[in-house]
């Protein structure tokens, strides 16, 4: 063997052993330094015990060949059907598409763009773009502008939710099966080994060994001194790319991240009266999410609507105990909390509580990763209201309650998401700096 193919092998062996960074712990906002790790290796926050980092085992390649072979199988979620039902000689399919275009036709397309973008359009946007990043790494001059790409993958990923909407067809599907016959389609069977693929993209994935590649190859317009990054201090304005992680000096680089262009803050600007209008706005809109049906089933001329502590019950009438419990809590009971919980952080915060900051660390995210799975009821009506639609004989017709409901989600969702944890760190002092960083 060559010198210079020995040394480019080594060169590709090292090249998966990710470098030694300053890096601020987006939980609590402790600077410290993350060692050289290893495949395998995990870094915690020394004060909240928060993952800062872990580094993966060829993070790029088994990237790639998964988030190609998760859009694939996407392709064909979409072209084929969900589920195939027939009552009275009278046959419908309903696809991804079906429900959604039906909830338009009834009046609500703002349903119909919400259940659209976080079904087909953000997966899909999500998975392209990665594969777009991934294979741009790859050449041997790759654009620049691929860090922008990956600065959206990085805002996108919360709104896909394949692995939601799937329980909302198997919600669906229990209200159905002993009204009608049904058939599974191909798309169902895709979409349940795509919610697969994409959590084992997910896993394999070390977001920041993609930028980390990013700058080994000279992506970033200008290089990064991260020896003179290293050295610097809360004091002297360092402060962590919320996109990326780099951290910089925003007064060195005119207030952008040096590495994705995303524009720096020490804190997430105005985070706490943001939150507190978007969780107003979702508690009000709670009432009439509960108070209006969000569905109304119709069986030769007469019927009823159905709020969703109403179709919660007619699980339990069922039987089906397991399922109306999982409905009402993802529906009803963590809607509440997440309003609930997001207020104690909140006041925690701006009163400067000084006990029990690990345990409302972690409330904030399991608050943040808990909310979209309330999406649940949107899903299962649409899936309804696409297959069941026999006129006289049997129909589901949508409630102007499903809107509410949804706006709660993402009102929610949106509140979780603009908060920043490290805020209530600052407030009851434990990151003592600068007086303009962290105060909300």
């Amino acid at each position: 063997m060559s010198a210079s193919a020995a040394l480019g092998r080594a060169e590709d062996a090292v090249s998966w052993r990710t470098p030694a960074r300053l890096c601020e712990c987006g939980s609590c906002g402790r600077f410290q330094v993350i060692p050289a790790l290893e495949a395998g290796d995990s870094a915690v926050c020394s004060r909240c015990g928060s993952v800062l980092r872990k580094a993966m085992r060829d993070p790029l390649g088994r990237a790639l060949a998964l988030n190609l072979a998760a859009l694939s199988i996407l392709g064909v979620a979409c072209l084929m059907s969900l589920m195939t039902v027939s009552t009275a000689g009278m046959t419908r399919q309903a696809s991804l598409f079906t429900g959604p275009v039906d909830m338009g036709r009834s009046g609500l397309w703002e349903l119909t763009v919400i259940v659209l973008f976080t079904t087909v359009v953000a997966p899909t946007l999500k998975l392209a773009a990665n594969c777009y990043v991934l294979i741009g790494l790859r050449l041997a001059r790759p654009p620049r502008h691929i860090r922008r790409v990956y600065a959206f993958v990085e805002h996108l990923r919360p709104w896909s939710m394949v692995e939601v909407f799937l329980l909302g067809v198997a919600v669906a599907y229990t209200k159905l099966v002993d009204l009608v016959h049904i058939e599974l389609g191909m798309a169902l069977y895709a979409l349940a080994l795509l919610m697969l693929t994409m959590i084992a993209a997910e896993a394999v994935l070390d977001r920041q060994a993609v930028w980390d590649e990013m700058e080994r190859r000279g992506v970033p317009r200008q290089p990064i001194d991260h020896a003179a990054t290293a050295l610097a201090r809360r004091e002297d304005g360092a402060a962590s790319c919320h996109t990326c992680g780099l951290v910089s000096l925003p007064h060195h680089h005119d207030d952008h991240c040096p590495r994705c262009g995303s524009t720096l803050h020490a804190r997430k600007p105005s985070a706490v009266p943001r939150a507190w209008a978007l969780l107003v706005a979702a508690a009000i809109l709670y009432i009439p999410a509960n108070y209006f049906p969000v569905l109304a089933f119709y069986q030769l001329g007469s019927g009823q609507p159905s709020t969703i502590l109403g179709g919660v019950v007619e699980l339990m009438e069922a039987e089906l105990y397991p399922l109306a419990a999982l409905v009402f809590l993802a529906s009803v009971a963590v809607p509440l909390m997440k309003v609930v919980g997001m207020a104690v952080l909140l006041l925690s915060t701006q009163f400067g509580w000084r006990g029990r900051l690990r345990d409302r660390t972690r409330l904030y995210f399991a608050i943040n990763a808990i909310g979209r799975w309330s999406m649940i009821d949107i899903f299962m009506v649409t899936i309804l209201v696409a297959l069941v639609r026999f006129g006289a004989i049997v129909s589901i017709e949508p409630g102007y309650g499903g809107i509410a409901f949804c706006a709660v989600v993402i009102l929610t969702m949106l509140a979780a998401e603009g908060f920043d944890p490290r805020l209530m760190w600052d407030a009851a002092g434990a990151n003592p700096a600068d007086p303009a960083q962290g105060r909300p």
